[in-house]
């Protein structure tokens, strides 16, 4: 209660100064916040336009809608290709389940980077439970923004690596504010399809100076999959996302402009897709193959989104916008999750017998399933892993500019109640093998396996001045997060929610500050530096300290017309690397545990360049070019070993897991304006799939990769497009990671075309 008060009267107080603030934002002050300076952001975007994201004193990369669909990925992670420092770690080939990191931060289900959709954090449990279970899908998105450095402390509650946000569709689309309509039919190989349509508009109520809008947005998106179950079973996935809009909002010119949208977005999906991948030797020989053991393995997410946003403009310079939403999640992934022993007596997990196949043969068989093979009646476990999320809270920023004296300040003061809870209520049930298909043996009790619910409420204030004089601009900033965690545990014998058997609460306080510079040296030269402290917050229940580091960065940017280019060295330095255990990180640990990695260093070069080589060269098409390329350098500073499995044994010096060294992604093409053309070529190369140092065995080899992918499109008429794109046009098989379990092939050679009416 004394910190709700506090809260309370904290917000009362920024509220109240605001009339004050207003008064100091003259003309002359504002006339000092000009296109080329440093601007006071949306409230809801991180990084809003591409000059946005040159002019923020730390590294920033925004990708717009025209980018998007140059190659029309449905992947997020071949578009986040095109966004130096981010690391990437494919498991099914489609982008249902993201594993993405920022600078070293750890990619396992997104869960050390703050995402979020319209400037909501959108994992389905941002605090108690940070893995991205669900993700928003990019074939919706108009826009998507990545910001780093000590930008990323405004976003939190995870500011090591930094923060990537995907906007929705406005309401009246990206052309106009009329009511207008998109639509995009598109198919392809393996019984690809995608359907995504957009209906939607603006209107004034008569002459009372207001305009209504509503827009309602179809994306369907199914594939049979490219992998080969050994009994002919079901390897894609079905997916159906819904939004709808409505929104209030003065016309043009008025005097004091205010908007209230409210937005709902529902999402379905069914995915045949397993954790179970291959063993060595078996992918070398069909990489596609999935074994029998996998057939009953199905994912089902169900997500509903409410957001409700008012944006008041106090005056010229001065606005305030509040948030308030509310998630939920519900996700049953029932899948493999380990073989019985070999003396019957217990269970061996299934990474564990793919890492040592030769050690395991009879589980090996169990797995295959291969023809005449029976098995004994307690063969296979099954994990129906039932979870359901909610989060919910409400934000507000305020945004000022004004002058003191020679001095143009953009100051934001922004304050975010959040609560989320993760519930777990989960069954394993038993199966045997009989000639390649599956029987239920035994059906679990649900809440025998799992039954408990970790929750957390956080309260976040962040304040953050834009001072400019002459060509310096210095962005100080800090965040303060308070942070209560609770874990209850039920009894799973017999399941019960009545009287829980421990509940273990704990609370975390942190000050994050963060300073950024930006100096012009010309028109067309800026050096960028920067400094911010790093941090994540442990789970519920956890006794590990949390996450923290100091980061730094350092660069330059260049500008002039046609060519573009940024480079920027950073250095990451953990106090306190945390490893969390998942089934998706193989297991072999108590899920949900955590782990200390202790001090470790990750540095790094981040490249960007751009050239419009048609524009410079006068010639009367474009040639655009590009390339984004990361070197990254990562090692443990302490000596230790860990049940994570990942670590292991860990030695000073020992490079980190799943970081490449070396990413490189070339882009290039030829715009006639009717039609365009346009090829990407990805090169990664090698990683560990377990620290270490020196040669990499075989089996914990991630092999270096370079994959090309063709798009092309056509305008026949102003309103409709005909586009194309070949996905791996050489059809590389490459090895993507061995985790969950196994090896994972990444997407072999798809082709995809379709049509595009505007209307």
């Amino acid at each position: 209660m004394t910190r709700l008060l506090t809260t309370t009267a904290a917000l009362a107080l920024t509220l109240a100064a605001a009339p004050a603030l207003a008064q100091t934002a003259t003309p002359v002050a504002l006339a000092r916040v000009a296109a080329g300076d440093p601007t006071v952001l949306d409230p809801i975007t991180v990084v809003g336009s591409r000059q946005q994201a040159r002019d923020l004193g730390g590294a920033a990369t925004f990708l717009d809608l025209e980018t998007l669909r140059t190659f029309d990925y449905t992947d997020v992670h071949r578009v986040l290709r095109l966004v130096p420092g981010v690391v990437i770690q494919d498991e099914e080939g489609f982008g249902l389940r993201p594993n993405i990191g920022i600078r070293g931060s750890g990619t396992d289900r997104s869960a050390r980077v703050a995402m979020m959709e319209d400037g909501v954090l959108i994992a389905p449990a941002p605090y108690s439970a940070p893995a991205a279970y669900y993700f928003p899908r990019i074939a919706r998105m108009t826009g998507v923004e990545v910001v780093k450095g000590p930008g990323a402390i405004k976003y939190g509650p995870l500011t090591v690596g930094g923060a990537i946000n995907f906007t929705s569709t406005p309401i009246g689309g990206t052309e106009g504010d009329d009511l207008s309509g998109y639509l995009s039919l598109s198919g392809g190989s393996y019984g690809g399809f995608r359907g995504h349509g957009v209906l939607g508009g603006w209107s004034d109520l008569g002459d009372s100076g207001w305009q209504f809008g509503s827009q309602a947005e179809w994306l369907r998106e199914q594939s049979d999959g490219f992998k080969e179950l050994d009994n002919g079973g079901p390897t894609g996935f079905e997916i159906d996302d819904r939004v709808f809009k409505l929104g209030l909002r003065t016309a043009p010119g008025a005097a004091r402009a205010q908007s209230l949208t409210f937005k709902y977005q529902e999402l379905d999906e069914r995915s045949d897709e397993t954790y179970l991948g291959l063993s060595l030797d078996d992918f070398n020989a069909t990489p596609y193959r999935r074994y029998a053991g996998s057939q009953v393995d199905v994912m089902n997410v169900d997500h509903r989104t409410l957001q409700l946003t008012y944006s008041l403009d106090l005056s010229p310079g001065l606005n305030l916008t509040t948030t308030a939403y509310r998630n939920e999640t519900t996700r049953a992934w029932y899948k493999l999750n380990d073989v019985r022993n070999t003396a019957g007596t217990g269970w061996v997990g299934i990474s564990s017998v793919l890492d040592n196949p030769t050690a395991f043969p009879t589980q090996m068989a169990i797995l295959r399933g291969d023809p005449g093979f029976v098995s004994g009646p307690q063969a296979l476990r099954v994990r129906n892993n039932n979870r359901a999320y909610q989060s919910e809270g409400i934000q507000s920023v305020l945004s000022a500019r004004f002058s003191t004296g020679a001095l143009a300040h953009q100051l934001e003061v922004s304050a975010r109640w959040h609560t989320d809870s993760e519930d777990r209520f989960q069954r394993d049930d038993v199966w045997r093998m009989e000639d390649g298909d599956m029987l239920l043996t035994t059906r679990g009790v649900d809440g025998a396996q799992a039954n408990r619910v970790g929750e957390a409420e956080a309260w976040a204030f962040f304040v953050r001045d834009v001072i400019t004089i002459d060509r310096l601009t210095v962005t100080p900033g800090l965040r303060y997060e308070t942070i209560d965690l609770t874990r209850t545990d039920y009894p799973t014998s017999p399941p019960s929610r009545t009287t829980p058997v421990r509940v273990r609460e704990s609370q975390v306080d942190v000050w994050l500050p963060g300073l950024g510079l930006t100096y012009d040296l010309t028109d067309e030269v800026r050096l960028v530096a920067g400094a911010h402290r790093g941090f994540a917050n442990p789970g519920p229940g956890s006794d590990v300290d949390p996450e923290t580091s100091w980061n730094y960065e350092a660069g330059v940017r260049f500008d002039r017309g046609a060519l573009a280019f940024e480079a920027i060295g950073y250095l990451n330095a953990y106090d306190n690397l945390l490893g969390t255990c998942t089934a998706s990180t193989g297991g072999g640990c108590t899920i949900g545990d955590q782990f200390s990695g202790g001090e470790v260093r990750v540095s790094g070069l981040e490249v960007t360049g751009s050239w419009d080589a048609g524009n410079a060269l006068g010639l009367d098409f474009g040639v655009p070019l590009s390339l984004v390329y990361t070197l990254t350098d990562a090692e443990f500073e302490t000596s230790f070993t860990s049940a994570y499995e990942p670590w292991g044994t860990v030695t000073s010096g020992d490079d980190l897991p799943y970081l490449p060294r070396h990413q490189l992604t070339l882009r290039g093409g030829l715009d006639f304006g009717d039609w365009r053309v346009n090829a990407a070529v990805n090169r990664v190369s090698d990683a560990r799939a377990v620290a270490g140092s020196g040669p990499i065995p075989d089996g914990e080899r991630i092999e270096a990769r370079t994959l090309v992918d063709l798009a092309a499109d056509w305008d026949v008429t102003p309103s409709a497009t005909l586009f194309a794109s070949v996905q791996n046009v050489t059809d590389e098989v490459h090895n993507v990671g061995f985790s969950p379990a196994g090896a994972r092939p990444g997407a072999p050679r798809i082709a995809t075309a379709g049509l595009r009416l505007r209307f």
